[in-house]
């Protein structure tokens, strides 16, 4: 398990250099990230280069923090974050190739929260061997 802090506002938090970590010396496989919460995905996206405000951009754009949504606890506009799972998943699997997640030239593993309210998070990182 490992514990992520995402702040007080919308953000992506890149976890490549905790995933290639948990992969050192473990051959070749299958990475699995998994994010444990209703209100928090995990994406494979560029970082650095803008890509990662765009896609809170976008996010705010296909879940305005209005009063619209149905479930209504939490700060306004929380509903959004429960339907964010809908549209970037709380997994991804990486195929891993001696002992390095395969991911491409400018490809990262990112926790999405758009979550206010949980400056907190855990990610479950998992390997099956080939």
């Amino acid at each position: 398990m490992l514990t992520i802090h995402t702040g007080n506002r919308p953000n992506v938090v890149d976890v490549t250099g905790a995933a290639e970590d948990f992969c050192r010396s473990r051959g070749d496989g299958l990475l699995s990230v998994f994010v444990p919460h209703a209100t928090a995905g995990i994406a494979i996206l560029e970082t650095g280069a803008g890509s990662d405000d765009d896609l809170l951009a976008l996010l705010d754009d296909l879940l305005p923090r209005d009063d619209r949504w149905r479930h209504r606890h939490g700060s306004a506009g929380h509903g959004a974050d429960h339907v964010l799972p809908a549209l970037v998943a709380p997994s991804v699997t990486v195929p891993v190739v001696g002992g390095r997640p395969a991911l491409g030239t400018w490809q990262s593993i990112v926790l999405v929260d758009t979550n206010v309210d949980n400056p907190t998070r855990e990610l479950r990182l998992s390997f099956l061997g080939g």
